[in-house]
């Protein structure tokens, strides 16, 4: 953890919206699982930012999922889930290009 983000969970009080990272570090996931998490729809960004623009979390939002285990165990299959395909894919070149999506169920869209 940067210097960065141990000064921001150190606060006695925190900012009413974080962006990417510092969400990601407040949660306990690294910065690039973050867009993993929104596209599997774990995770809402505020407002409707633009599909590459900087995205912010509420903070509320974010400390309620910190404390749901459940969400938590969801969060981190989807992940599993992620990083098993995208290898997959890697390992059999000739499997087709063809992008899932994973529902937050975990069911395959």
């Amino acid at each position: 953890m940067d210097p960065e983000q141990r000064q921001l969970l150190s606060l006695m009080k925190m900012p009413a919206r974080l962006n990417t990272e510092q969400a990601g570090a407040y949660l306990g996931f690294q910065p690039h699982e973050v867009p993993i998490l929104v596209a599997g729809g774990l995770l809402k960004p505020l407002g409707t930012p633009p599909r590459n623009g900087v995205k912010h979390f509420a903070t509320t939002v974010l400390d309620v999922l910190y404390h749901d285990t459940k969400w938590l165990a969801r969060a981190c299959d989807l992940l599993s889930r992620h990083w098993k395909q995208k290898n997959a894919r890697k390992s059999d070149p000739a499997s087709p290009r063809v992008r899932s999506t994973i529902t937050p169920t975990g069911t395959l869209g």
